[in-house]
């Protein structure tokens, strides 16, 4: 990390860093860790969790845009966090927590069952490469981990500018018991509460189309 984000990381971690026991891996989290969401804000409100917050633009934007509601930014690259620290201080958002772990490992685990009220899955990695694939996040092995994390009637909104990931996403909820679909078409309308990123501009620069999906949680399988 940069100096400047070591004394975030130091200085204002704790303000914002919800720390978990720690399993083997580094970035795994323990059996029995547990993430009480009234406990880490400091009052029981909707919550919105993002996998994957990289280095914050969204999930700060949209903690100062909905104070009503609590977000959790979950990221593995401790830079990322740091980041994200310093633009929540910017910011001055109260409403905003960070954990520093694998997200599937924190839905699965340590947060109740039925506490999520939006999952956000922004520009996941691709893994473009045909041999990697298998490694990407929104597969019919997340689908039980999201069931798990959001409540019924909850959101789960996901976005990439890598089409064949788009269409993978797609054909993995369309089959998921629990999901439905909350758009009309082939794909849903820009969720208009994701910030216009750096990266996103970037994608669309080079031609790549932008694809949102959104989709709710249903009865099926609680």
């Amino acid at each position: 990390m940069t100096p400047s984000q070591e004394r975030a990381w130091e200085d204002l971690g704790p303000r914002y860093l919800v720390e978990l026991p720690r399993g083997h891996a580094v970035t795994s989290i323990s059996e029995d860790a547990s993430l009480h969401p009234a406990e880490a804000f400091g009052r029981d409100a909707p919550l919105v969790v993002e996998i994957g917050s990289g280095q914050g633009h969204a999930i700060v934007h949209a903690a100062k845009e909905r104070p009503e509601h609590n977000f959790l930014a979950i990221e593995v690259f401790r830079a990322g966090l740091a980041r994200t620290i310093i633009r929540a201080d910017w910011a001055e958002t109260e409403n905003l927590r960070l954990v520093e772990a694998n997200a599937p490992e924190v839905l699965d685990q340590a947060l109740p069952a039925g506490s999520v009220d939006e999952l956000w899955v922004f520009f996941p990695d691709p893994w473009k490469k045909s041999r990697h694939t298998k490694r990407r996040l929104v597969s019919e092995d997340f689908v039980p981990t999201a069931q798990r994390a959001l409540k019924s009637g909850g959101v789960l909104r996901l976005a990439t500018d890598w089409a064949d990931y788009a269409k993978q996403m797609r054909e993995v909820l369309d089959a998921a018991p629990g999901f439905e679909r909350d758009f009309d078409g082939d794909w849903a309308p820009r969720f208009e509460g994701r910030v216009l990123t750096a990266f996103e501009e970037k994608g669309a620069k080079a031609g790549r189309d932008i694809r949102d999906l959104t989709y709710r949680r249903t009865e099926a399988s609680l």
